[in-house]
């Protein structure tokens, strides 16, 4: 298996860790019968809580272009140093990005996206340079 699929199998056991931390700290916000309710009213989470739910919605987004990134290395068989250093980057700045959004930290939370961005994009043109 290549580094860039490790570093994704990594990024997916991340995003379970992330959702359990979202998922504990709703349901200590707005407690269990709210939590297993059908939903029928949205419940607007608040504080670390809501912090940590777009964190993960944003995870979500960035997992998207990261594994295309990943299919296009793998499928395109142009891993290389390049690529396994930015898959490396852009898991370490999807682990600081979690303390950075729940804790508020500006302008950190954005720096650590935009680096996480940058070596996903970086993956992508590294792929289509023989």
């Amino acid at each position: 298996m290549t580094t860039e699929l490790t570093i994704l199998a990594l990024a997916g056991l991340l995003q379970a860790v992330q959702f359990s931390l979202y998922s504990v700290t709703a349901q200590m916000q707005v407690g269990s019968k709210a939590a297993m309710s059908p939903r029928d009213r949205k419940i607007e989470l608040t504080g670390t809580a809501g912090r940590l739910q777009r964190a993960l919605n944003n995870h979500f987004e960035g997992l998207i272009l990261f594994t295309l990134a990943v299919v296009v290395v793998t499928l395109g068989n142009q891993s290389s140093t390049t690529t396994q250093t930015c898959a490396v980057i852009y898991l370490i700045a999807r682990v600081l990005y979690i303390p950075c959004y729940a804790f508020g930290l500006t302008p950190w939370r954005s720096v650590v996206w935009a680096v996480g961005f940058l070596a996903t994009v970086t993956m992508l043109l590294s792929a289509l340079i023989p």
